[in-house]
């Protein structure tokens, strides 16, 4: 028996744990750091509104990563809060090619900024007199589009993709949120054009980041390098040090994820892997800009103080 998409009314989402001693645990612990992601994002945007001296490129993109990483985040975890917290692993049809959507629109969208701003230091550190023309705010502007616009390609194709899936058996999901590749294991009918689809898109909306950044990286250490002082070369490192680090971060779980998953079978291992970049990355990132940065914590403390 074949089912199209369209006439399944609802998926079941595969828990961390059937142990009911441990559901208030888990439902504290994931409110807590979504609470703290939303939170702290939400303060960097803040101050760099309200601080004009964060009126610049590198924190104009910085604000917008972290509306992103709100998005990304409110994309999956709410409905596993909300599951937990009522004993319910059902996610409705329109619900689950919403996060599929949503999940592919926001990740794509945190690739792109990461890569837009390592331009962003590659410019500022290797050719400083050409930078306020070069980052020009409607460039600036421009860049955060195209980057939006990109994002909202790549949620409209995989929300096509997974549109069009059949099912044959059951609708368990072996994940605590719908991700495409999930959805196209359970899916009957096997089709290699997906795969394509999905190597092809990874390749332009994650392989194409990666390597700007790594270009603007290797110019930027060369430029670095050059410069005779050693208090000239912190200080050129210090102004990338952050986001080089959230690059880390960011890519470094995604290929743990990948990587586990090829390697081990287990859903619940897959799972706890996945919740690193999920949660835990967009939770940690405006703690690395505020504690590594001068200018975001007096920012920070200004805003503090006005809203006390």
């Amino acid at each position: 028996e074949v089912w199209n998409l369209t006439d399944v009314l609802e998926f079941f989402l595969l828990e961390f744990s059937e142990d009911p001693h441990l559901q208030p645990v888990l439902f504290g612990l994931f409110l807590s750091m979504y609470l703290v992601t939303v939170l702290g994002n939400l303060l960097i945007i803040l101050a760099v509104i309200s601080d004009s001296h964060l009126h610049t490129p590198m924190y104009f993109f910085l604000s917008n990563l972290s509306l992103a990483d709100i998005g990304f985040t409110s994309s999956t975890i709410p409905k596993l809060i909300v599951n937990i917290h009522t004993h319910s692993k059902s996610i409705t049809y329109a619900g689950c090619l919403t996060q599929v959507s949503l999940f592919a629109l926001f990740g794509c969208l945190d690739s792109l900024l990461l890569a837009v701003m390592a331009y962003d230091r590659l410019v500022a550190i290797c050719h400083p007199l050409h930078y306020p023309v070069s980052m020009s705010p409607r460039l600036c502007g421009l860049l955060v589009l195209v980057s939006f616009s990109f994002g909202l390609l790549d949620a409209q194709v995989h929300g096509i993709m997974a549109s069009q899936l059949a099912f044959c058996s059951g609708v368990e999901i072996p994940h605590f949120f719908c991700e495409f590749p999930q959805l196209l294991k359970l899916a009957c009918h096997y089709r290699s054009t997906n795969n394509i689809l999905i190597y092809f898109l990874g390749a332009i909306f994650g392989g194409a980041p990666v390597s700007g950044i790594l270009y603007s990286y290797t110019q930027i250490i060369s430029s670095i390098l050059r410069v005779p002082s050693t208090g000239g070369k912190y200080k050129a490192f210090s102004t990338c040090s952050s986001h080089l680090l959230v690059v880390c971060l960011f890519y470094g779980t995604g290929l743990a994820v990948y990587f586990s998953s090829a390697v081990s079978h287990s859903p619940k291992k897959d799972m706890v892997t996945s919740v690193m970049y999920t949660m835990v990355t967009p939770m940690l990132n405006p703690f690395i800009y505020s504690l590594k940065n001068r200018d975001i914590k007096r920012a920070l403390w200004k805003l503090l103080s006005r809203m006390a």
